[in-house]
């Protein structure tokens, strides 16, 4: 007699509990405790947290809601009342049922007080409004009106709080105090200190998030100034954070300064390629030239940080180097013609005799579509891994952005790397004579010019000009993962999508467009014809995707089992 199977179930997660507070006469509610930013360990939950759920917006400089509270500017000020209490200690009752509300005769900052129940919040009442004139009037003492040349001129929080919550006149007419401008606070950073406004964001995150003491104030009063630790420079793999998170123009990225107004930027959302974390980022580009990759806010990747190495990986992109031609030999020809005598010379080779080495830089996309070539002819598959050292915060120490994809679709073994030389002995004693190579110098894999010399066909898709494509019969430009779209699984499995910023320079495409028409007329299989439709077929056929959809991928992302 058989057992009869039993389902599992697992326990339901605990409730979350939650308080009841009014936010401008809005009840709603709120959980008790919320993750600590650098513990992750519950932490009571604060008037701000809970104005943010409200969908009230309560200005603020000091905090940040990935940083440690220290509650030093005060601009998040608000007024509150608790319920009263008789002298038997309980609650004193309206006669319409309602809790008696004793407002506080003195106001609070929102951004370290904690919730209790039945506490009401105002945030828009004269008092709080005069308090944040007062605030903004403080701040304005000093700081030179700098707007018309200022990077943070259309970001800036003290230019935005002071049109939304400011006065329109100013009452001060001494002179300001003069502090030092134009500091070279480190190879990526410059300091104007009369920007300033002492909100002490940049030091907490060197210290608490990247782990690097290296900032403080120093001197006194007025002449507050933030500075380096004496005789050293700012300098680690994410100081460019600080730029992003600081509300003003004090602290600017070199690479970016002066160079192009931020409203004139057209934003897109994308992924950082330079290693395997995967930071989800913005695209600020004009023209078709990219200007500067922000970071983009993911719990379950990046947080809202990005390492400075990869934040600045993007002028390759517009190299003047760049292929722009599609090649045959020396020659320029068209796209139709390559690929027809491309997929003429594929259909007339024997099977086993063609090897591919696919770069786990391409997408989840093109690494399918290779793979269908690759089952067609029997051929020995790899990809060429980059390791090298990570650090405790966001680098990874696999430096592809897609090793994960090229090992769920099949182009690399578990062991990525161990078919290269496989592969240089195929073409060494005769027996592979077509290679096909996408994104790699092979030639710094231990597949060298005397071995690509020997193959009858060399068929190389690239993006900038190397040593394999000097040698390449047939050369096929690609494009930047800026310039199509596409997905990425990242080094924990989580897969991702990108979206086109800038148009592929001269004939240069996406390698994906290319890779269907190619697969089409050599295999006879037609896909899809979209990246939406084509990414789909492959959750359908690869396992692990489980059939998970373009447009389940949101923003950013669906994790899977790898």
């Amino acid at each position: 007699m058989s057992a009869t199977p039993t389902t599992e179930t697992k326990p339901a997660p605990p409730a979350v509990e939650t308080i009841k507070v009014k936010v401008d006469g809005k009840e709603i509610a709120v959980p008790k405790t919320m993750p600590d930013p650098l513990t992750g360990k519950p932490v009571p939950t604060t008037m701000i947290q809970a104005c943010a759920l409200a969908t009230v917006d309560v200005p603020h400089y000091c905090y940040h809601p990935k940083l440690p509270v220290v509650g030093n500017c005060r601009m998040c000020l608000v007024e509150f009342g608790t319920p009263a209490m008789g002298p038997d200690r309980k609650p004193v009752i309206n006669p319409d049922g309602t809790p008696k509300i004793a407002k506080s005769p003195r106001p609070a900052i929102a951004c370290a007080t904690p919730i209790s129940p039945g506490m009401e919040i105002y945030t828009t009442t004269p008092g709080v409004k005069q308090m944040r004139e007062g605030v903004l009037e403080f701040l304005l003492i000093n700081h030179p009106l700098d707007c018309p040349i200022c990077d943070q001129a259309g970001e800036c929080k003290l230019q935005e709080y002071s049109v939304d919550y400011g006065q329109a006149t100013s009452r001060f007419v001494e002179e300001k105090v003069h502090k030092p401008k134009q500091v070279d606070l480190g190879p990526r950073i410059v300091l104007d200190d009369e920007r300033c406004i002492l909100c002490t964001r940049c030091i907490r995150f060197s210290k608490d998030i990247a782990g690097d003491d290296a900032l403080g104030i120093v001197n006194r009063g007025s002449y507050n100034t933030l500075s380096a630790y004496p005789g050293k420079a700012f300098d680690n793999n994410y100081t460019l954070n600080t730029v992003d998170i600081c509300p003003v123009g004090a602290l600017t990225s070199k690479d970016f300064r002066f160079k192009m107004r931020v409203w004139f930027l057209k934003e897109t959302k994308s992924v950082c390629t330079s290693c395997a974390t995967g930071c989800n980022i913005v695209i600020g580009s004009r023209e078709e030239k990219i200007y500067r990759y922000e970071p983009r806010e993911n719990d379950a990747v990046n947080s809202c940080w990005m390492c400075d190495t990869g934040r600045l990986n993007y002028k390759w992109i517009g190299s003047e180097n760049r292929l722009t031609e599609v090649r045959i030999g020396k020659e320029t020809t068209t796209w139709t013609n390559a690929l027809k005598e491309i997929s003429g010379k594929l259909a007339n080779v024997k099977a086993g005799s063609v090897a591919m080495v696919a770069s786990a830089r391409q997408t989840n996309e093109e690494l399918f579509l290779l793979a269908k070539l690759g089952k067609k002819f029997n051929a020995l598959t790899d990809s060429v891994p980059r390791m090298q050292e990570g650090d405790k915060l966001l680098v990874s120490a696999d430096r592809n952005p897609n090793s994960n994809g090229a090992k769920l679709t099949g182009i690399s073994p578990a062991q990525m790397g161990s078919n290269l030389p496989k592969i240089a002995e195929g073409i060494r004693n005769g027996s592979i004579k077509t290679l096909i190579v996408f994104g790699e110098d092979v030639t710094k894999h231990g597949i060298g010019a005397d071995l690509l010399g020997k193959l009858e066909t060399l068929i190389v898709s690239e993006i900038l000009p190397n040593k394999t494509t000097e040698l390449a019969h047939y050369i096929l430009p690609g494009c930047a993962h800026a310039e199509k779209r596409g997905s990425f699984v990242n080094g924990k499995g989580r897969v991702q999508r990108f979206l086109k910023a800038v148009e592929p320079k001269g004939d240069a495409r996406p390698e994906w467009e290319f890779l269907h028409e190619l697969v089409y007329q050599v295999t006879g299989q037609n896909g899809f014809a979209s990246i939406e439709g084509l990414f789909n077929q492959m959750a359908q056929e690869v396992p692990a995707f489980n059939g998970v959809t373009w447009a389940a991928l949101g923003d950013t992302g669906v994790t899977i089992q790898i």
